[in-house]
C-alpha cells in the first residue's frame, strides 16, 4: 500500500518537475542572453557631455562663454587630497578594498528597504554611482540595482581605482547645472579648485549627496548644515583633529555665484558662426558643398558639417579672437546715439588693414544674442557701392585704360534694360574718374558691356559673396542690382583688395585649441593678388576723389588717407558706404528691415556720421 501511494505521489509530481525544469530552462536561457547583453552593451566609459566654449579677446581675455553645463575636468593629481578623503570617507569608506560594490551595504539596504516596504536605500559605492550617472536612470528598482552591480563589476575590471575616483570627481552633479568638483569651486566661489579653504571645499562636497536639498542658492542653510557633519566625518576618520573640525564649522561660508560671461553679443554671434565656415573650410566641407549637384547630397554634406561643428562642441574648445573691447563698445555706443529714428536700422563692420581681421561689428541696434545678425545674415541691395568691384576694378585690370579716359554719360540701352542716372541727367563724354565720383549709371553700364559678364564675374567670384545667386549675372549687378543683395561683411572684405590688391578673407577667428591649448583650426594666412599695381593705382586715386570732390563729401579720417564709395538704391531704400583709410576698412549699411523711402533722410548722412564714427 505504501508502495503505491509513494508511485502515485512520483507520478504526480512528474508534471511540478516538468514545469519546474521549463522554469529553470527559462531562467538559464534568460541568465545567458542576460551575460550577452551585458558584454555587449557595457560602453567604455568616455565623457561625452559637452564642455563649454570660450571665446578670447585679442588680449586673451574671456568675453564669452557658451555653455549649458558648466564643467572643467580636472586631473586626478590636481584635486586636493582633502577633496578625494571627503568623498571617501562620507560615501565609500571601502572603496579602495570592494570590487565595484559593497555586499554587506546591500544586505543592510535591502533589510530596511522591506521593512519600508519601497527602496529607500542604496547602499552605493562611488563606483555605482559613477554607473549610475553615466549609464542608468535614478529610479530606485531592485531590476536596476541589479544592472548597477553588473555594470559597477565590470568597471572595476577595466578601469583602476584612480581611474573611477577620477572620473567620479569630475561628472558628480552639483546642481545648478554645475559637473565636476572643479566646476564647483568656479561656479559657486569664484576661484580654482586649490584655492578653497577646507571649510569651502567641505561646503560644496555637500551638495551631491542630495543635488536638490542641498542646492546652496535655495537652501543654504540645509547645506551649511551638511557641510558640519562632513566636517564632523573628517574628523571621525582622523583625517583632521575635532578642533579643525570645530574651526572650520565656525568659519563664514561667502558665495560668489558665477554669472555666465555674455559680453559683446554683435560679436560673438558673429564668431559662432565664422567657426561653422572655417571648419567647412579647413574640412574641405565648403567646396563640397557648394559643388553638390542635388538638393539630398547637399543636406548630407551639411548634416556632416553640422555634426564636425557639435563634435567640436562637446569636446569643448577655446576661440582666440581679434575683438578689440574698446573700440566694439565705443562703435556700438556711437552708432546706437547715431540711430536715433525710431525703426531705422543699420550694419556695420571695421577691419585692421594690416591682419584682415574684424576689429568691431555692429549687427543692429540695441542688439541682442542671436536676433537678426544685419552685418551678416540680412543682404541688401548695395547699389553704386558695388560698382568698384564688378565694373571699374575689372576694368582697369582688363583694359588700358586710365581715369583720365573717357566715356559717356549719355542715355543707354541694353534690351529693355535703359536705367537712368541720378536726377535724370544726361551727359556727353567724361572722364572715368568723373562718371565713377558722381556715380553715373549710364557709364558704368557702358564699361560693364565692354569687359562682358563673365569676365567681370571673373574677379567678383575671387572674393566671398555668400549672398551673390546664380541669376545675379545680369546687366542690372553693374548697378548693384542684385537677387537678394550682399551684406556689409560681404562688402568690407572685398574692399580690403585696395589696400594693396592682395586679398585674404577678413576673419574674427585667429585660432581655436582645444582646452589644453593645442591647435585645432585656424585660417589660412596667404593672399592672393587680385588687383594689379596699377588698378590699385586708380581705384585709391578715384575712392579717395569720390570723398574730396564727390558723392562722399563729409568724410574725413585721421590718417593720411581715405577713400570710399556711396551707394543709393531705387526709392532710396537702402543707403550705404565701404571704403578705407591707411589703417581700416569699413562697410556701413542703413535703412529699415521692412525696405521703405529713406529720401527725407538724405541730406544728413546718417551713414556718414556711422562710417565716420567707427574709422580712424
Amino acid at each position: 500500500m505504501k508502495n503505491f501511494f509513494g508511485f502515485l505521489i512520483i507520478l504526480s509530481c512528474f508534471p511540478l518537475l516538468f514545469y519546474l525544469s521549463g522554469e529553470i530552462f527559462q531562467e538559464i536561457e534568460a541568465a545567458k542572453a542576460f551575460e550577452n547583453q551585458m558584454k555587449q552593451s557595457i560602453e567604455l566609459p568616455t565623457i561625452t557631455s559637452a564642455l563649454p566654449i570660450t571665446l578670447l579677446d585679442k588680449d586673451n581675455n574671456v568675453y564669452s562663454e557658451e555653455y549649458v553645463e558648466w564643467r572643467q575636468p580636472m586631473p586626478l593629481e590636481n584635486i586636493p587630497q582633502i577633496v578625494k578623503d571627503i568623498f571617501i570617507a562620507s560615501e565609500d569608506s571601502d572603496f579602495y578594498e570592494h570590487i565595484g560594490f559593497d555586499l554587506s551595504a546591500i544586505v543592510r539596504a535591502f533589510v530596511i528597504n522591506t521593512n519600508e516596504q519601497s527602496v529607500q536605500q542604496g547602499g552605493s559605492t562611488i563606483t555605482q554611482q559613477l554607473v549610475r550617472m553615466r549609464y542608468l536612470s535614478e529610479e530606485k528598482t531592485y531590476e536596476r540595482k541589479l544592472m548597477e552591480i553588473f555594470y559597477s563589476y565590470e568597471l572595476e575590471k577595466r578601469y583602476s581605482k584612480k581611474e573611477i575616483l577620477n572620473m567620479y570627481l569630475n561628472e558628480i552633479y552639483f546642481s545648478n547645472q554645475v559637473y565636476g568638483i572643479a566646476s564647483a569651486a568656479t561656479y559657486y566661489f569664484g576661484k580654482p579648485l586649490n584655492e578653497l579653504s577646507l571649510a569651502e571645499i567641505a561646503f560644496i562636497s555637500a551638495i551631491p549627496n542630495n543635488p536638490s536639498l542641498y542646492d546652496p542658492l535655495k537652501n543654504f542653510e540645509q547645506t551649511k548644515a551638511r557641510q558640519e557633519r562632513l566636517l564632523q566625518t573628517l574628523a571621525e576618520h582622523q583625517i583632521i583633529t575635532n578642533a579643525e573640525a570645530e574651526t572650520q564649522k565656525s568659519l563664514p561660508i561667502q558665495l560668489n555665484v558665477k554669472q555666465k560671461i555674455q559680453a559683446y553679443p554683435a560679436y560673438s554671434t558673429y564668431v559662432l558662426q565664422e567657426l561653422k565656415w572655417l571648419i567647412a573650410q579647413n574640412e574641405g566641407l565648403n567646396i563640397l558643398i557648394a559643388n553638390a549637384t542635388t538638393e539630398q547630397e547637399k543636406q548630407q554634406l551639411q548634416t556632416q558639417l553640422q555634426d564636425k561643428v557639435q563634435g567640436l562642441l562637446q569636446q569643448g574648445a577655446v576661440v582666440h579672437t581679434a575683438l578689440n573691447p574698446t573700440k566694439q563698445l565705443a562703435d556700438e555706443q556711437a552708432i546706437n546715439n547715431i540711430l536715433s529714428i525710431p525703426e531705422l536700422q543699420a550694419s556695420a563692420i571695421s577691419i585692421d588693414n594690416a591682419t584682415r581681421e574684424i576689429t568691431s561689428i555692429y549687427g543692429g541696434k540695441n542688439y541682442k544674442k542671436f536676433d537678426l545678425h544685419r552685418a551678416y545674415q540680412a543682404p541688401r541691395q548695395p547699389g553704386s557701392a558695388f560698382k568698384p568691384l564688378i565694373v571699374y576694378a575689372p576694368y582697369f585690370e582688363i583694359t588700358d585704360y586710365a581715369p583720365s579716359s573717357t566715356v559717356s554719360g549719355g542715355a543707354y540701352c541694353i534690351g529693355t534694360f535703359c536705367p537712368q542716372n541720378y536726377g535724370g541727367g544726361l551727359y556727353g563724354q567724361v572722364s572715368l574718374s568723373t562718371a565713377f565720383r558722381y556715380s553715373y549709371n549710364t557709364s558704368a553700364l557702358r564699361l560693364y558691356n565692354t569687359i562682358g559678364i563673365d569676365a567681370a564675374f571673373h574677379y567678383l567670384d575671387k572674393f566671398h559673396f555668400r549672398s551673390l545667386d546664380s541669376k545675379d549675372k545680369t546687366y542690372a549687378a553693374a548697378l548693384g542690382g542684385l537677387t537678394y543683395g550682399v551684406t556689409a561683411l560681404e562688402m568690407a572684405d572685398a574692399y580690403t583688395s585696395f589696400i594693396d590688391g592682395s586679398y585674404s578673407q577678413v576673419h574674427a577667428i585667429r585660432k581655436i585649441t582645444d582646452t589644453e591649448g593645442n591647435v585645432l583650426y585656424k585660417w589660412p594666412t596667404e593672399r592672393t593678388v587680385i588687383w594689379s599695381p596699377k588698378t590699385v593705382r586708380y581705384m585709391r586715386q578715384m575712392l579717395t576723389e569720390v570723398v574730396t570732390n564727390g558723392t562722399g563729401i563729409g568724410l574725413y579720417t585721421t590718417t593720411n588717407y581715405i577713400g570710399a564709395k556711396t551707394g543709393t538704391t531705387n526709392d532710396f531704400k537702402d543707403f550705404w558706404l565701404a571704403g578705407l583709410t591707411d589703417t581700416e576698412t569699413a562697410a556701413v549699411w542703413i535703412g529699415y528691415d521692412t525696405p521703405r523711402s529713406m529720401e527725407a533722410l538724405e541730406r544728413y548722412q546718417i551713414h556718414f556720421a556711422i562710417f565716420n564714427a567707427i574709422v580712424d
